[in-house]
């Protein structure tokens, strides 16, 4: 799908609904997924990020990655079943972040919008994005291998039962994201971590 301007613009207007304590109301964002590619050192992939359901989760992402804060990132981190041994509840996923040296300052934590709310689910390729407690999320992100519920409102991978915001899917190159999560790793660090090039939306 073509980005048009307005809607490129409708997507930048939306710190309206991302909790940053401001009283100005932007338009809403329209409801066709936008397409984001995703570069890295072992291949590509794209992902169709959902602003129509989840448009708070979706604004906060396409923000960062508009503004360049993801060209020069890393996915850093691949959890398996032999890598969590502190936790009952396991998961596997990759995540990623934003360039650390990059100059521009990280926006402020968005509220949580729970899969109850968006109808979104953490299944195969689903992306999510990273926190600790609820209204925390900022840039990092995850990608699901494989279905993984206990990230859904009501499962809990996380203590408070509150999941985690899904705000997409991969619907291209999902054998990229499976190879970076095979990739050497140290507890959940992956070693090295891997670069990502560029993120962008495709036109």
């Amino acid at each position: 799908m073509k980005t048009t301007p307005s809607r490129t613009i409708a997507a930048l207007l939306l710190p309206w609904a991302l909790g940053a304590g401001g009283g100005a109301v932007a338009a809403p964002p329209p409801d066709d997924p936008v397409r984001v590619v995703i570069e890295t050192e072992m291949g590509a992939f794209e992902l169709e990020v959902d602003v129509g359901r989840a448009p708070v989760t979706a604004g906060n992402f396409l923000r960062y990655l508009d503004g360049g804060q993801y060209d020069g990132g890393t996915f850093f981190r691949t959890v398996h079943a032999d890598n969590q041994p502190d936790d009952s509840i396991r998961i596997a996923v990759i995540q990623g972040g934003r360039n650390p040296d990059t100059a521009a300052a990280p926006f402020p934590a968005i509220a949580l919008e729970r899969t109850s709310e968006t109808g979104l689910r953490h299944v195969d390729g689903a992306v999510s994005m990273g926190r600790t407690g609820p209204d925390t999320a900022t840039d990092s992100f995850f990608i699901c291998i494989g279905d993984q519920p206990s990230l859904d409102f009501g499962g809990m991978r996380n203590p408070d039962g509150q999941g985690f915001a899904a705000f997409g899917t991969v619907v291209e190159g999902m054998d990229v994201v499976r190879a970076i999560h095979a990739a050497p790793y140290e507890a959940q660090r992956l070693t090295p971590p891997v670069r990502i090039g560029r993120a962008y939306r495709k036109e």
